[in-house]
């Protein structure tokens, strides 16, 4: 039996319930001082854990310590010093053309606006309502690697598509816990909802899972 989308709506304030018990000190697992690190942290944190990139910049921000001193960054020395973050080339170039844009265009600011972020090389949605969302504090849906599998399992979208599914959980779950919500996501595929190992006996919101119920 399809779901409506009002009940759809329920079942997700049940979850956000159960997780605002059990996460709620969810949050970016990102270290940052600033907006500029946050930015940057983001972009390297494509295809790695937060963890590696955590230890990646805390020598990255004692070396270049403001947005000039990224855009004026040698690229092959600025891959050199992100390459265990993967994708160096493409990261490096990119974190150069960031910053030049962002003393070129904004003054050397970051932006809090969607559409100035999206400007910026290297920077997606995924990037942009993460900054909007933790820093700036502007609602904002982060789909990442475990927003994808956990939105789907959940039955909260059938899309793959990263714009798709965040705009498909953007109807379900309310706009002040967009931002809470993901990091929740990710704090309980950590948990529970591991892919190679889901603890679903154990899971608190087993019983507001589509395949559990369903069995």
């Amino acid at each position: 039996m399809r779901e409506s989308l009002e009940a759809k709506k329920a079942r997700v304030l049940e979850i956000i319930k159960i997780f605002e018990e059990e996460y709620s000190e969810a949050d970016c697992t990102l270290e940052y001082d600033d907006v500029l690190q946050l930015l940057i942290s983001t972009q390297l944190a494509a295809q790695c854990t937060d963890a590696r990139v955590n230890i990646v910049t805390k020598d990255l921000y004692q070396k270049y310590t403001d947005v000039y001193a990224f855009a004026n960054a040698d690229e092959l020395e600025l891959q050199n010093d992100i390459r265990a973050t993967g994708f160096f080339r493409n990261k490096a170039r990119n974190i150069i053309g960031c910053c030049k844009m962002l003393i070129e265009k904004y003054d050397g600011k970051v932006p809090e606006a969607m559409e100035d972020l999206l400007q910026l090389p290297g920077v997606g949605r995924k990037t942009a309502n993460l900054v909007r969302g933790d820093y700036f504090k502007i609602p904002g849906v982060v789909v990442d690697t475990h927003a994808t599998r956990l939105s789907n399992k959940l039955g909260l979208t059938k899309n793959k598509e990263p714009y798709k599914i965040e705009q498909d959980l953007m109807k379900v779950v309310p706009k002040e816990y967009w931002t809470s919500f993901c990091h929740q996501l990710v704090y309980h595929g950590r948990a529970y909802c591991n892919a190679r190992s889901p603890k679903c006996a154990i899971c608190p919101i087993a019983h507001l899972c589509p395949q559990m119920t369903e069995k």
